[in-house]
């Protein structure tokens, strides 16, 4: 028996991309664990209605960044390898999202924000020093 796609259609075209991002964020969650059995590249297509090639470019994405493994007879699995955030760091972004959703707040949002952060900080971290 196949598992059932964990994703969800944005719309009638998502892309690669979107697939690969929505699977990664489901592995470094860890709501994907080590060893565990990714959807059918046919499976996964079928509940997101795109082409099958769509679905097996996201699949192939991930499998080159490492965070998955594919066999042909025994299917793609998340790899053992595969980057999981601390917990602490999965428990601090869950509230972080449920204080912006109820401020009315949607991701493009509160990614901006975090991005912005991200880069202040990481523009402070290499300012040189006046001699």
């Amino acid at each position: 028996m196949t598992p059932r796609s964990p994703l969800s259609a944005a719309d009638d075209t998502l892309p690669a991309r979107d697939i690969y991002r929505q699977f990664r964020g489901l592995i470094v969650s860890g709501q994907l664990g080590a060893g565990e059995r990714l959807p059918s590249v046919r499976q996964t297509a079928g509940d997101l209605g795109v082409a099958p090639g769509t679905a097996a470019r996201a699949y192939k994405m991930l499998e080159a960044d490492g965070l998955v493994v594919s066999r042909t007879a025994a299917g793609t699995r998340v790899a053992d390898s595969a980057a999981v955030l601390p917990a602490a760091v999965i428990r601090r972004i869950r509230e972080l999202v449920d204080t912006a959703q109820e401020a009315g707040l949607g991701p493009g949002d509160v990614t901006d924000v975090i991005r912005a952060t991200w880069d202040s900080r990481r523009r402070a971290a290499v300012v040189p020093e006046e001699s």
